[in-house]
């Protein structure tokens, strides 16, 4: 391993990052330039077969690693060939939805400035400050934070629009580059707001004439010593920008470059008395904008990933339900963990002479796996409902459904047709735990159902039950998520449900089935270690 020879200030720094198994997954302009490497000869190789191959490298780049993974920062020190030479390294986690290790490399030999050897305490501040969270937002600010006083006077980040709004197909490139103000900061000044010269949130058309234009259609650094006309004409529309723009005499503009794509730029600003920018500032400010840019990726990719499993979440929920009239329906769902969707459902569909159909399911497993067995079983089950199809008959078709497809996976179900006006109801049960009745006086009654096989097993016969539910009656379907954990055996788990229920529905305190739902899965979730569905409904009391 042998950095490439530069001037003073020059190529004496780098950032890249690999992901948890050595492998370069980012490489920065400032790494070409310190190791002679363009990023597409390096990226996805094992760090080691591009930098360290000496043994001893590998010995020590697999202890950085090992410490990283322990959620250590590691900081090392490697000989060069040059006498007196050395590289400098400092790897530490690298969080957020693609964990990874963030790498800063310093050239240290006798001969370099005072600037460059300056610019490692700010990079690790950059490292420590920049990424606390996965919001789009404060990362910015803490961006912004860091550079201002220590680096410019004043800061600005901008962020392509288009990758805020997830349109990832189209290009960034073009006669104008949309981008919108993510943060600023400027030293001595408070923050401004919606109605300053500045605010965070406006979206800005830059034209091939700015700087910003510029950076987002390609270009790497930018120094110059004036605002172009386009943005000193749209910040001279505020009094406060006018004092602003005189207030500043030196400029440095460069790209946000995250895994190969990029976001956005951030323009940096000096104002007179302090040394304009120069070369070894561009070095500095690359550095800067790498470890941002890699922060603000993982959290604008966290932030489409939430977004994308809330928007399935309500997607794959029922909405709300049309229930007959004489029946009251209540339920609650909570996916296990950090998970959005999982394998539970429930469903309410409501079907000819005033009854309803309520299902709910559980698919074995949680997460993203289950959720996507589970869509295809509710929307199944919602269809089958609709044909009015006697129980049995249902749970046979799902059985068949779940047999088919991919990695035979299985699933447990109770089906129950409510007939509020014959106080009556009819259910079957595919390997589901059984339901719970709570009758008026407050006594629950766990009720002796015959279970079934569950589906995708191939089982045939799942019998009916028919039951009497006079008004004032509570029928509660759940999963086992709610009863069952590793430190709650299953028996335990029912009595605590039947002893909730009866409480929160006893005829001495009456509450609203809503609230009866949530103060009992509120009491009964605190041992919960899988998915959670719980859905009441009650007949009417005349």
């Amino acid at each position: 391993m042998q950095p490439a020879p530069g001037g003073p200030g020059l190529a004496a720094l780098a950032t890249f990052t690999l992901d948890p198994a050595g492998r370069l997954a980012s490489w920065s302009r400032s790494a070409e330039r310190l190791f002679s490497r363009p990023a597409a000869d390096v990226l996805g190789q094992p760090v080691c077969d591009v930098l360290f191959t000496g043994p001893e490298h590998r010995d020590l780049i697999g202890r950085a690693l090992a410490e990283v993974a322990a959620g250590q920062v590691w900081t090392g020190r490697i000989a060069g060939e040059e006498p007196g030479a050395a590289l400098l390294l400092r790897c530490e986690p690298l969080p957020g939805p693609a964990p990874g290790v963030l790498v800063i490399a310093q050239l240290s030999a006798a001969h370099l400035s005072a600037v460059s050897l300056s610019a490692a305490p700010l990079l690790a501040q950059a490292a420590a400050r920049i990424g606390s969270t996965l919001d789009v937002t404060r990362t910015a600010d803490e961006a912004v934070a860091v550079a201002v006083p220590a680096f410019a006077d004043g800061a600005v980040i901008y962020l392509a629009e288009r990758l805020l709004a997830d349109e990832f197909g189209a290009s960034l490139t073009g006669p104008t580059a949309v981008a919108r103000r993510v943060a600023v900061r400027l030293a001595g000044r408070p923050d401004y707001g919606p109605g300053g010269p500045l605010p965070v949130g406006e979206v800005l058309a830059f034209g091939p004439g700015t700087p910003q234009g510029q950076i987002m259609a390609g270009a790497t650094v930018l120094l110059f010593d004036q605002l172009d006309g386009e943005t000193a004409e749209r910040v001279g529309r505020h009094p406060a920008g006018l004092e602003i723009a005189a207030s500043f005499t030196s400029y440095l503009a460069v790209p946000l470059l995250a895994r190969g794509a990029l976001l956005g730029c951030v323009t940096f600003g000096r104002a007179a008395g302090r040394p304009p920018f120069g070369p070894a500032d561009a070095e500095l400010a690359s550095g800067l904008a790498d470890r941002a840019a890699s922060c603000l990726d993982n959290a604008r990719r966290y932030g489409q990933e939430r977004r994308t499993a809330l928007a399935l979440q309500r997607g794959l929920m029922p909405g709300r339900p049309r229930v007959p009239p004489g029946l009251e329906v209540a339920h609650w769902y909570r996916p296990v963990g950090a998970n959005m969707v999982g394998g539970d459902w429930y469903d309410i569909v409501p079907v000819s002479g005033g009854r309803a159909v309520l299902i709910v399911g559980d698919v074995m497993g949680h997460g993203p796996e289950a959720a996507a067995v589970m869509v295809q079983l509710r929307t199944a089950a919602h269809t089958l409902a609709d044909l009015e199809l006697p129980p049995a008959a249902v749970l046979r078709r799902l059985d068949r459904l779940a047999a088919g497809l991919p990695g035979a996976p299985f699933a447990t179900c109770v089906y129950a047709v409510l007939d509020p006006a014959g106080s009556c109801c009819l259910i079957a049960e595919a390997g589901h735990l059984p339901p719970l009745l709570t009758r008026g006086d407050g006594r629950t009654d766990v009720l002796d159902l015959p279970p079934g096989l569950p589906l995708g097993l191939g089982g045939e016969a799942f019998q009916p039950t028919q039951l009497s539910l006079p008004p004032g009656a509570t029928l509660a379907l759940y999963t086992d998520g709610l009863v069952e954990s590793r430190s709650r055996p299953l028996d335990d788990g029912m009595a605590a449900l039947a002893g909730a229920l009866s409480g929160a529905l006893a005829p001495a305190r009456p509450a609203a089935l809503d609230t009866a739902c949530a103060a009992v899965t509120r009491q009964l979730m605190q041992h919960g270690e899988d998915d959670i569905t719980l859905v009441l409904a009650r007949v009417s009391a005349a």
